[in-house]
């Protein structure tokens, strides 16, 4: 079984299962101008395996078939509740927990993917190409659409954001996924990555910070 770990009102540590994982790709204005992406009109969806997940110290497997592996940092909420066709404005109760993660990402063989226009799963879904965070109770949060977040490489910041830049919000995300796929509990949604992505190596220690709230620490193998 795939889990993750959430702290409970009550800071008791669960296991939640975890059924999907959704990603959003092209959802930071600034991420999009790096790349050279169009800004899209709805959300962009794709999917990982529970298999890539990997947990705090726990370490990143460059796969011999990239030679260009690239962090990219997220935040990550876990869902509540069953749900299917959600309104927006009924989202909240949906949202159970935040944490940080990475969306690891095989570039050369994704930039092959987009111009043969195939699919990105081997790029993104690799085993070990989620690293998340334990989960905190979304309620010890004043507004989630002002959360900073960053990520550094070896102590070197590389990458900042704050989910008020996001172009999609939770209740637009959550509502548009919901129309298409049912959302179970213990889903996750990766809800995309800020300017500053880049290469990673073997060695690498890498650190997530979501605020003073939770962080997550792994290393490049």
């Amino acid at each position: 079984m795939t889990y993750v770990l959430l702290r409970n009102s009550n800071f008791v540590k669960e296991k939640i299962n975890v059924p999907k994982i959704f990603c959003l790709g092209s959802n930071y204005l600034d991420h999009i101008k790096e790349m050279g992406a169009k800004t899209p009109e709805e959300p962009v969806i794709f999917m990982k395996p529970s298999t890539a997940i990997i947990y705090e110290n726990q370490k990143i497997i460059l796969p011999k078939i990239s030679n260009d592996v690239h962090h990219e940092v997220e935040i990550l909420f876990l869902i509540e509740k069953e749900g299917k066709n959600i309104k927006e404005e009924d989202t909240k109760s949906y949202i159970n927990s935040i944490g940080i993660g990475l969306d690891i990402t095989l570039r050369d063989l994704q930039n092959k993917a987009k111009i043969n226009g195939k699919p990105w799963l081997v790029s993104k879904g690799f085993d070990t190409s989620a690293p998340v965070s334990e989960f905190i109770n979304i309620h010890r949060i004043e507004d989630i659409n002002n959360l900073s977040f960053s990520l550094y490489v070896n102590d070197e910041l590389k990458q900042v954001g704050n989910s008020s830049n996001m172009i999609f919000k939770f209740d637009k995300i959550i509502s548009y996924i919901s129309s298409i796929f049912t959302l179970q509990r213990g889903d996750i949604i990766f809800t995309g990555t800020p300017k500053g992505v880049g290469k990673i190596n073997s060695g690498d220690k890498i650190r997530a910070v979501l605020e003073n709230l939770i962080e997550l620490n792994v290393s490049v193998e």
